[in-house]
């Protein structure tokens, strides 16, 4: 193989790890129960949408706002604490301007409350997420000095852990020196920082086996165990076992595809505990 074509396969390499990493990380990002949920109404004829919101930070106010509103356009939004069987509770937007805005009851961390808003317009009224209310989740803050190097290790375990796996397909022997950086990034990012992040954002450490069944703890450590076994395989003073870290890419690329945040930390109304699991999560089509 000529110098010319090695670098072309190694460019080619390292490209498809960046795009598969990118696109993986655009995937979550859009499939995750914290993103904002999207809504269009029709409004004098004309189509007008909105966010709202998921996901909110207690130590800020929280304030529904529809930017840019039509002027005729009116509102309400009812909601509740979730999972209760309380009444639900009607608030009206007030107009700012071209906006409409209203403010909501804080919750504490783990806390959510489902929601759903009545628009108004002359002679029309509708009511989106009035089907299947959006649900907001409530977390405490996260210092940036540690939710970045979070994310950080976290994108690096993944574009590590991606480059590995193509290099083992096309044979390349590097693959026993990136896998390395696969392994402690993750070791960094999903079972050191994770743990730090979800004790600012809910007030626990671990939520996951066996203390709970919080799906992103579980799920990184089961590509953390892949990993350690991996790299027990290909150690240096044992015979290369490239399938171990195929495998291993393989999981953890897997994993990506589970929604970050979905099973995790929920606040029991009933009991003040922090609850996590199966129990109201509506993947497993539990009644709201």
């Amino acid at each position: 193989m000529s110098n010319n074509h090695k670098k072309y396969l190694t460019l080619t390499i390292w490209a498809l790890a960046v795009i598969i990493t990118v696109s993986s990380a655009i995937y979550q990002r859009k499939t995750g129960p914290t993103k904002p949920e999207t809504y269009t109404v029709i409004v004098e004829n004309e189509s007008y949408s909105f966010d709202l919101k998921r996901s909110h930070d207690i130590i800020r106010d929280l304030y529904l706002r529809l930017e840019d509103t039509p002027p005729s356009l009116e509102g309400r939004v009812v909601y509740r604490r979730y999972p209760t069987d309380d009444e639900w509770t009607e608030k009206s937007f007030a107009r700012i301007g071209n906006d409409l805005e209203v403010q909501l009851p804080l919750q504490p961390p783990a806390g959510k409350i489902e929601y759903y808003l009545i628009l108004e317009s002359p002679g029309e009224v509708m009511k989106p997420g009035y089907d299947e209310p959006v649900i907001m989740r409530f977390r405490g803050d996260v210092p940036a000095m540690f939710m970045i190097p979070h994310i950080l290790f976290m994108f690096l375990a993944m574009f590590f852990s991606n480059l590995t796996g193509i290099m083992v397909l096309f044979r390349n022997p590097r693959y026993r020196y990136w896998m390395k950086y696969a392994f402690w990034s993750l070791l960094l990012g999903g079972l050191v920082l994770g743990p730090v992040i979800q004790n600012f954002a809910f007030g626990q450490f671990w939520t996951g086996w066996p203390l709970g069944n919080d799906l992103t703890d579980n799920k990184t450590m089961v590509a953390f165990l892949f990993w350690a076994l991996a790299i027990y395989k290909n150690r240096r003073s044992a015979k290369p076992r490239p399938a171990f870290a195929l495998v291993a890419a393989i999981v953890l690329f897997a994993i990506y595809f589970i929604p970050h945040s979905m099973m995790g930390s929920e606040l029991d109304y009933s009991t003040g505990e922090v609850v996590t699991g199966f129990l109201h999560n509506p993947l497993f089509m539990i009644s709201q």
